[in-house]
């Protein structure tokens, strides 16, 4: 076990104000495996005063300067691939060889396109008589959560820094061990003291703390609906830029033209990738009604294979849950989805046999699920599928888009124009079409409840930065 006994404020590891620590349990042992400090409000007071005090200076250094850093932090996180690929899949359950493409590769990788963006971006423009100029806006408090901890921080704190802002980071306490890595690297690259400062702790106090400070000049959120709505009540009293990144509910519509093999079975993928645990995950798949018996044996098909296990066994291809608080949320769900009569297809709320320690959930697929249904509407965040039967295009978009939620989606079709025609009437923020790639400069947000602003490559550099006209 190992203990981190102090946060990191202007420049310099520093003990907490507060004398709690918060526990880190390995998800597939339920073994402790680290301890944080429970930082206080406090500690967030001292955090944002050293941002405030080194903003200045941050804010004048050239792109070139700053991209210099960025890329230091890159070399830096490269250099400790395997310890961050081994460490979040302790923390959060994700199979080693997908945690060091995802859980490692991918924060990385954004701090390199940060400083890549610094070479090109347009930060001034010629409007008429107006000097249009985009800069910082001051003191960023970014608070992240616990499913892809390393890659949502990256993606506030490199866009953040490459715009000229400083950073106040409130990592997830579930999974906060990462992110004790990545304040190592920065402190090495010589970035100058308050430019990042790491305060861990709860919601309700850091959080809460970062959200109603006067001198945060911006939050940055991630998480669930529900903590995004107070994030963004307790920021609105001084009237501060939020951007948000919330909750899913994505519809995968498979249309009666699609190739139902590829369809299916990437769309179990997709809704199985980090054990469920992931807000874009296609958790509805709309079907043809004719083709539901076919739709329902390629998927039981494709769930068999995802063999759940301890995340550093090689034959494991679905980890297990963050925390048991999490497994029972999930199994209730499960149970709640037997209970309104949605036909069980594969997996169930039973513990998988063997593995009775850990946070193990059955990959589990439900179909004849209706859209009233309980888990057609609410986010389970963990490794279960609705299969839910439409009659008509039409109707196929309509249940798509009959959800509070607006992240994520797909569409699959013989023809790709007609599926990428489904695509444009779906209210999403991303959409696949015919099983697209992830895309790492392309904009990530959402609609409707799902969030405000967009995250990744230019879209994701411009909500950290401020607009000025220059009346010349």
């Amino acid at each position: 076990m190992k203990n981190f006994t102090q946060i990191y404020i202007n420049g310099a590891w520093t003990a907490s104000h507060g004398t709690g620590s918060l526990e880190v349990t390995d998800s597939a042992t339920e073994e402790v495996i680290a301890s944080v400090p429970e930082g206080t409000a406090a500690d967030v007071d001292a955090a944002v005063a050293a941002a405030k005090a080194a903003f200045p200076a941050w804010s004048a250094l050239s792109a070139e300067e700053r991209a210099g850093y960025l890329m230091a932090i890159h070399a830096g996180l490269d250099a400790r691939t395997d310890e961050l690929a081994e460490t979040i899949a302790k923390e959060v359950g994700m199979p080693l060889m997908l945690s060091k493409i995802i859980q490692a590769g991918l924060p990385k990788a954004n701090f390199a396109i940060a400083a890549q963006l610094l070479g090109s971006y347009p930060f001034e423009e010629q409007v008429g008589n107006s000097l249009v100029v985009r800069e910082a806006i001051g003191v960023v408090g970014c608070i992240t959560p616990w499913n892809y901890p390393l890659h949502q921080i990256a993606l506030k704190v490199a866009p953040a820094l490459a715009a000229g802002n400083t950073v106040v980071l409130k990592p997830s306490e579930v999974a906060p061990i990462n992110a004790f890595i990545l304040a190592e690297v920065i402190h090495e690259a010589g970035l100058p003291a308050g430019v990042f400062n790491l305060v861990t702790g709860v919601g309700p106090v850091v959080g809460e703390a970062i959200a109603a400070h006067a001198d945060v000049d911006m939050v940055s959120f991630t998480g669930s609906t529900r903590a995004g709505k107070r994030v963004a009540e307790v920021a609105s009293q001084t009237v501060k830029k939020v951007s948000l990144e919330l909750g899913g509910k994505s519809a995968n519509v498979i249309l009666p033209d699609a190739d139902l093999g590829r369809a299916v079975a990437d769309g179990v993928g997709k809704c199985f990738l980090n054990s469920g645990q992931t807000c874009t995950a296609l958790t509805r798949m709309l079907v043809p009604r004719e083709k539901l018996g076919e739709v329902e044996q390629i998927a039981a098909a494709t769930a068999a294979a995802f063999t759940p296990g301890n995340p550093f066994d090689p034959a494991s291809r679905l980890g297990p849950l963050v925390s048991a608080a999490q497994r029972e949320r999930v199994r209730g769900f499960i149970r709640t989805g037997i209970e309104e009569g949605a036909t069980l297809v594969a997996g169930g709320a039973e513990t998988p046999e063997g593995l009775g320690q850990g946070y193990f959930v059955a990959p589990t697929v439900f179909s004849n699920v209706t859209r009233d249904m309980t888990i057609a509407r609410e986010e389970i965040f963990g490794p279960v599928l609705s299969i839910i039967p439409y009659d008509t295009e039409e109707e196929a978009i309509e249940i798509a888009n009959d959800t509070i939620y607006g992240l994520a989606g797909g569409v699959w079709a013989g023809d790709a124009d007609r599926a990428k025609a489904v695509a444009r009437r779906i209210r999403a923020g991303q959409v696949e079409v015919n099983g697209g790639a992830f895309n790492v400069m392309a904009p990530f947000g959402g609609y409707k409840q799902s969030g405000l602003g967009r995250e990744a490559g230019k879209f994701g550099l411009e909500e950290f930065l401020e607009v000025k006209a220059l009346q010349l």
